[in-house]
């Protein structure tokens, strides 16, 4: 695995970094004009898509200090475009914006580089727009597309794509880059790591904020005390209460640590006046957040419903007799409790009940009506 610090958060891809790092590190050579990378959730897809966006930018291939990495991380880089929504699908128009502006070519490094989120939320005619352009790409761009899996994009994309897989590290892997990047004690980093599953900016941040785990554990807290239908309506309040709260500071957090570090590229401090020839970069910027952050309550709605989805899961296991190391263990005794009474066929209805509580929130269901019926589903017994 290459040791450049920009591929540092990647933790336990080293195959992927390997394949991608070799690519800029052969760029004058030429690179490959569209890339798909694919994986699970909070297997870091857009992560190594933007790494390998600002290595490809990089003088060094990827040192995380220079003005292009720096701009890159903050999404201001003129010459990375990337493409994220917050709906069902992403539309045509939205894919010939993207394309438009691949036709300009760069405006500060070597390539013109477009990142597509969630590209298997394309609508078929958007798909085939991006086709022509992946058939016919303009001289030093490059498209990377990220998605779940190949099967979620269609079969002639595939074939003009190099193929990039993450998997999910391994809980070992998170904890060992906490203690080392961040200096997170072992043992809170392995508690955040294992009660993350694994996301690398999820067990970041429960490592690092007392308040996120508090809200962690009051969700899943929420969730035991339902017996009946008053306290499904309590416990769907709270969540989407905690939700919100979520969302609103894990936005303040981001959008502070890229603003600071905008600033510190431009030679700036947070009290210094925004040169007029700079203003641009910062309005960029601001427009970047506002439309990542219309997403954030979504996110954070997601997340509490992959936290419960852990927690039955460790109900089952102790159901079925597992035998392994439950992710909630701060909650052991009340995990013991709820599995005894129940059996292992309704916690499986239970877990049903979340993952379609996730499918209705992906689909623009109103969040209340949601989270009203998962707490219905989640009454003991």
């Amino acid at each position: 695995m290459s040791q450049a610090p920009i591929w540092h958060e990647m933790a336990g891809q080293e195959e992927a970094v390997a394949q991608v790092a070799l690519a800029v590190k052969k760029r004058d050579e030429g690179v490959f004009h569209s890339w798909l990378i694919t994986g699970p959730p909070g297997s870091g897809r857009s992560n190594l898509a933007l790494a390998f966006a600002s290595a490809l930018q990089c003088p060094e291939q990827g040192c995380g200090t220079c003005h292009s990495c720096i701009v890159a991380k903050a999404g201001t880089h003129p010459d990375i475009a990337v493409l994220s929504t917050d709906k069902v699908q992403i539309t045509i128009a939205e894919i010939r914006e993207l394309v438009k502006s691949a036709a300009f070519g760069s405006a500060m490094g070597k390539f013109k580089i477009l990142i597509i989120e969630d590209a298997d939320r394309m609508h078929p005619t958007a798909s085939n727009v991006l086709l022509k352009t992946l058939e016919e790409p303009p001289a030093n761009t490059i498209w990377i597309l990220c998605a779940p899996s190949e099967v979620d994009m269609l079969p002639t994309i595939r074939s003009r794509v190099r193929r990039v897989g993450l998997k999910v590290p391994s809980v070992d892997d998170v904890a060992k880059l906490l203690v080392e990047r961040d200096g997170i004690a072992p043992k809170l980093a392995r508690q955040a790591a294992a009660e993350a599953q694994s996301h690398v900016g999820m067990a970041r941040r429960l490592a690092t904020s007392p308040e996120a785990r508090a809200r962690r554990r009051e969700t899943l807290v929420s969730a035991i005390k339902i017996v009946d239908v008053t306290d499904a309506i309590i416990a769907s309040e709270k969540w989407l209460e905690l939700a919100r709260k979520d969302a609103t500071a894990l936005s303040k957090e981001r959008d502070e640590e890229e603003r600071a570090a905008l600033l510190h590229s431009m030679g700036l401090t947070p009290s210094d006046t925004i040169p007029a020839a700079l203003r641009s970069e910062f309005k960029a910027l601001d427009e970047a957040q506002k439309r990542r952050n219309s997403r954030s309550l979504r996110d954070a709605l997601d997340r509490i419903f992959v936290d419960l989805l852990a927690l039955y899961r460790d109900v089952l296991s102790l159901q079925l007799g597992g035998g392994v190391e439950l992710v909630n263990e701060d909650l052991t005794a009340e995990i013991t409790d709820l599995a005894g009474k129940s059996n292992s066929p309704k916690t499986i209805k239970k877990l049903d009940a979340i993952e379609e509580a996730r499918l209705r929130i992906s689909r623009n269901v109103r969040d209340v009506t949601v989270l009203d019926a998962l707490g219905a589903s989640l009454r003991r017994g």
